[in-house]
Formats: C-alpha cells, sequence, structure tokens
C-alpha cells in the first residue's frame, strides 16, 4: 500500500493521546460551564436535506458545503457546514412556544474550503445561540459567554473587535446597488482599499454623500472613542445608526465593567456574515493569530421560514483552536 493511501484529506487531522484527553477534557468543561448557565445541549445530525441547511442563517454557507444526492431519496443532501442553522431549526420547530430558548451544541462540521490558507475544513465547532430576546440583554450575555468559554480553555491575551452590520446596511439602502456591484462593494470595504472605493463610486456614478459614508466608515476603527466620532461623521444617516452607535457604547460599557482587562477594538468596517447578520457582530483575536478565535453576532428573523421568526443571538469556536492556544491545566491534562 503507498504512502497517500494513509495521508488525511488537506485540512483534516486525528488526535492523538495525550493531546486527545486533554480535548475531551476541555469539552466537559464548557458544556459544563454552558449547562450552569441554562443552556440545553442539543446533538444535531452531520447530514441534512441541502435546502434546510442553507435555510436562513446557512446561505451564506453554500459555497462551503459538502454537496451530494441521497440514494435513498434521490434528493441533494448536504454536510453539516455550521451547527447555528441547525440550531435555529431546532429551536423554531421543537421549541416555539417557549419565548426563550437557549442551547448549545459541540460537533464536527466539514468545509469545501479553510477560511485561511492551511487552515482546517474539518473543524470541531462548539457554540451557544440565544433566541427569543431581543434587548441589548441578550449581546451582553452572549459575549460573557465567548470570554468565559475563553477563560475556561486558558486563552490568555485576547482582544475583541466589535461592529454592527445596521450602519453599513443604512448606507446600502442609500445606493440601490444590484446584487454584483453590492458585492464588489463589500469586498472593498473588507479590503479597506479607499482607491477601489473611488473607483467604483466614479464608474457607477455614485451618491456623493453616501461615497464619503463609506469612506469615512473604513477608517472608522480603533479604540472605543471612535464611536464618538462616528456619531459626529454619521450624523445625517439617521435614527436607525444612533440606535446602532448607542448599542455599542453599552456594550463596551458592560465588557470593561465585566472584563477590564480584555482590550476593546471597533470596527464599523467589519461584515463578514452580514448576509444574515442584522445587528452587533464581534470576534475573539490573539496575537500573531491571522483569523479569528471566536464569532458571532446578532440575526433576528431565524426561523421564519418555519413559521417562527424571533430575535437570535449567538457565537461559535473552534475547540481544537481553542485548546491549541490555550493553557492547560496540569490537572487536565495527561502529559
Amino acid at each position: 500500500m503507498s504512502q497517500r493511501s494513509w495521508m488525511l484529506p488537506d485540512g483534516v487531522e486525528e488526535w492523538l493521546p495525550p493531546d486527545s484527553w486533554d480535548l475531551e477534557a476541555l469539552r466537559r468543561k464548557l458544556l459544563d460551564h454552558f449547562r450552569g448557565h441554562d443552556y440545553a445541549l442539543v446533538a444535531t445530525p452531520i447530514v441534512e436535506h441541502l435546502e434546510t441547511l442553507l435555510t436562513g442563517a446557512g446561505s451564506d454557507l453554500e459555497q462551503q458545503t459538502f454537496k451530494f444526492v441521497d440514494p435513498a431519496s434521490g434528493r441533494l443532501l448536504g454536510l453539516r457546514a455550521d451547527m447555528t442553522p441547525q440550531a435555529a431549526r431546532i429551536a423554531a420547530r421543537r421549541y416555539a412556544d417557549q419565548p426563550q430558548v437557549r442551547l448549545c451544541y459541540l460537533g464536527t462540521v466539514l468545509r469545501t474550503q479553510a477560511s485561511n490558507l492551511g487552515g482546517a475544513r474539518a473543524i470541531r465547532q462548539v457554540g451557544c445561540e440565544l433566541f427569543g430576546e431581543a434587548g441589548v440583554a441578550g449581546d451582553k450575555e452572549i459575549l460573557r459567554l465567548l470570554l468565559a468559554t475563553l477563560d475556561c480553555a486558558g486563552v490568555q491575551g485576547h482582544h475583541l473587535d466589535l461592529g454592527h452590520v445596521g450602519i453599513y446596511r443604512a448606507i446600502a439602502a442609500r445606493l440601490g446597488l444590484g446584487a454584483e456591484d453590492e458585492a464588489l462593494l463589500f469586498d472593498i470595504l473588507q479590503r479597506k482599499s479607499q482607491p477601489d472605493l473611488l473607483e467604483l463610486t466614479v464608474a457607477r456614478q455614485l451618491d456623493a454623500q453616501a461615497g464619503l459614508w463609506l469612506r469615512q466608515l473604513m477608517e472608522l476603527n480603533g479604540a472605543p472613542a471612535v464611536l464618538q466620532q462616528a456619531r459626529a461623521e454619521l450624523a445625517e444617516l439617521g435614527d436607525e445608526v444612533h440606535q446602532a452607535l448607542d448599542l455599542l457604547q453599552a456594550l463596551v460599557e458592560d465588557l470593561q465593567q465585566q472584563a477590564p482587562a480584555v482590550p476593546i477594538h471597533i470596527d464599523l468596517a467589519e461584515l463578514r456574515g452580514y448576509r444574515y447578520q442584522t445587528g452587533m457582530v464581534f470576534a475573539a483575536y490573539v496575537p500573531g493569530q491571522g483569523r479569528e478565535l471566536a464569532r458571532g453576532g446578532r440575526y433576528d428573523g431565524v426561523g421564519a421560514a418555519y413559521g417562527c421568526a424571533r430575535p437570535a443571538t449567538g457565537f461559535s469556536a473552534d475547540i481544537n483552536e481553542l485548546l491549541r492556544l490555550g493553557a492547560r491545566a496540569p490537572e487536565e491534562s495527561s502529559s
């Protein structure tokens, strides 16, 4: 048998002792913590009908989902690339009679592409989702759970990025762009390329004021004090934007009180996941890592396809990365 027969696919790995024991210890620790905060554990199937996986919160995941035909039914199936849409389906179908639902999950998801060069495609995803809480209390609860998750894993030196997709949506609504141009604008904002934005503004003859707001949006990132600058520069955008800035300010103040040692960074041009997220977005980073360690945000209206639209917010992380970057407690390590 050739050596190639023993090789794993790119982005897929296996865990052996003692690391596998450390991974199991962290899994138990996290689930016990979530249970202590009244989050019910759901174990979702790794395969579902494709249209179910891509409904609502999963609509951004089509390019990341492995697809195949079910020989039993002839229907198109997909391997889950994210467990959030599954949690949303369960909340809508199984708990529609409850005003609030708290769910947690932990399982492997498989993606067609890694999010970064040489990164993982098989991710052991852990997360919490809160359904039915529309106010700032829900966002605070999820952010605190995220920070507690990092603490459970022993991750140190992390910082939080906060943003709000509603600000970009308010500007984009004034432009009336088609799908192709909106995708191009999205890419430009993620790269924060002022020359490309100017070129698009001229080529499409975009509204000059909206173009100015977009340029300002790119520069509105940094310490929490940038929120005051945003209030001044985006003042004419209306109540929706001011409410978004009020929410971010309230979250910053809560985080500074609950976790004063965690640095907070504001980035109002952070739009990853904006196609289904509706409000506050956030991500946790550690120095030296090019991709986020955990991320999440608000995605109100989830469950509408199942007849139970309601507010929702949550976060997820890769427990494999949490273990790699965390400080393992001696009593939990078999090494």
